[in-house]
């Protein structure tokens, strides 16, 4: 074990004694683009027809700024207390325990993870959409537009679950990079295939939209305004949430350059990439549905042909969620697996590893704990997924549960400790302003969800096809 304060360069291992990682910033954007521009882009269109041009077009940049400045007050707080020197926190949860103590460190614990199985029921749910669309768009276009080409979700949800079974079986988050990259590259074509047949859509022909947003008296009432203005401003903040993975994205890269520089790097390159996409899918989306705009562009047929590109499209984003279920999901794994190993040291069904080959793919550490555990796993986030199958409301109110204590609270908390703010300062009160200001967001935001899910409940039939 080395135990120097600073990195070692020698050997296999790092300045804790933990296997050498080797993360670039490169790899950093790589996960963060994979873990930021999910399903949410799909909803973008409908979230800017709520708000309008001026408003849509703010809150859009207003959030990506805040993810910026909050992300790179959590790329400082990494090493403890010195940025450079200090001790590693190699998980979001770690950090806080660290910099904040044992209560922050609960609340911070219960956010992180129920807004990463949020995340994992919502991309099996948003999976199974986009292959019911698959085979609704080849429906339509062989039997036209007003064919009936109703598909139930349940199938589909069952096949997402069994590949998410096998790829759980991967040990070791370092060992999915291959897959963010695939992800990565699997979000950029479905965001540019809906920005193209946007594109083709606004040069046909001219649709109504408004620098306010849907018009109230015409497109719908005057609570549905407010309801929806709320929820949208939920759906672009959940956009840009992907501060529950930020540590352990940092925790891949390698000691030189310092992490923090990196990590600033890849955060600036990942949240400038996103923010051009974003833009792109929400506004040039308004433009070409303008009011009319569907809750997920891809899959609520604003578009019947190309049937073939739409059928791209859609696959893009399947793969794209078979991947970022694996980023959300691996530290729900590791938390519950290193619990267990410390709690049963001496058990061979929590720490015996087997190793299985397999033909084509090489060998494969098996422990039967971790076979038992993450198959279960998945099964209860697809069951969930069949049973509650609200996608808009449900993105909007997990994005305001964990935007304002993942991205905002718990970072300028710890960067004002980390950096040790005078009180009352203009860099305190600065700082609690922001706070102050997501906080509200974040109450709206989720009224406005949970007012969306109370409607849809009135009209529900679990599992009716």
């Amino acid at each position: 074990m080395h135990s120097s304060s600073l990195p070692i360069n020698d050997g296999k291992y790092d300045d804790d004694g933990r296997l050498k990682r080797t993360g670039t910033w490169v790899t950093g954007s790589a996960h963060i683009v994979t873990a930021v521009i999910g399903s949410g882009v799909l909803s973008l269109a409908w979230a800017i027809a709520q708000l309008g041009w001026i408003a849509g077009s703010i809150v859009l940049i207003l959030f990506s700024l805040i993810t910026l400045l909050t992300s790179f007050l959590l790329a400082d707080c990494y090493r403890y207390p010195d940025p450079v020197h200090g001790t590693r926190n190699h998980t979001y949860m770690g950090m806080v325990k660290n910099i904040l103590g044992g209560t922050q460190y609960m609340f911070c614990g219960l956010a992180q993870y129920t807004n990463l199985i949020g995340c994992t029921i919502g991309y099996t749910l948003t999976a199974s959409i986009s292959m019911v669309a698959i085979k609704k768009s080849n429906c339509f276009h062989k039997y036209g537009h007003e064919a009936n080409c109703k598909t139930s979700n349940y199938p589909f949800m069952a096949i997402f679950g069994v590949s998410e079974i096998l790829l759980s079986q991967i040990p070791d988050f370092h060992e999915l990079s291959w897959l963010s990259f695939v992800a990565a590259v699997m979000s950029f074509g479905y965001a540019s295939i809906g920005i193209g047949l946007s594109i083709a859509k606004i040069a046909g022909h001219h649709v109504e939209t408004g620098l306010t947003g849907l018009v109230v008296g015409v497109d719908e009432t005057s609570s549905q305004k407010y309801w929806n203005t709320f929820q949208a401003i939920g759906d672009i903040a959940f956009a840009y949430a992907f501060s529950t993975v930020i540590v352990e994205i940092q925790d891949t890269l390698q000691s030189r350059p310092p992490e923090n520089q990196a990590m600033k790097k890849s955060v600036f390159t990942g949240i400038t990439v996103t923010t051009f996409f974003y833009a792109l899918c929400g506004l040039l989306g308004y433009e070409a549905f303008g009011n009319k705009a569907p809750g997920n562009f891809l899959t609520g047929f604003g578009f019947y042909e190309p049937f073939w590109l739409v059928d791209i499209g859609n696959i893009f984003i399947v793969i794209h969620l078979v991947g970022a279920y694996q980023v959300f999901a691996q530290p729900v794994f590791s938390l519950v697996e290193s619990w267990g190993s410390k709690r049963w040291p001496e058990s061979k069904l929590m720490t015996k590893e087997y190793y299985v080959k397999i033909p084509l793919v090489g060998i494969w550490r098996m422990n039967m704990f971790r076979l038992i555990w993450r198959t279960l796993y998945v099964i209860f986030t697809t069951l969930f997924a069949m049973i509650f199958p609200f996608f808009n409301s449900i993105v909007g109110l997990l994005g305001a549960m964990s935007f304002f204590p993942l991205t905002v609270y718990f970072p300028t908390e710890m960067y004002l400790v980390q950096s040790k703010v005078t009180k009352y300062s203009p860099m305190w009160i600065g700082m609690k302003s922001l706070s102050g200001f997501c906080l509200i967001v974040t109450l709206v935001a989720g009224v406005g969800s949970i007012e969306g899910i109370i409607s849809e409940l009135k009209t529900y039939k679990p599992f009716a096809l």
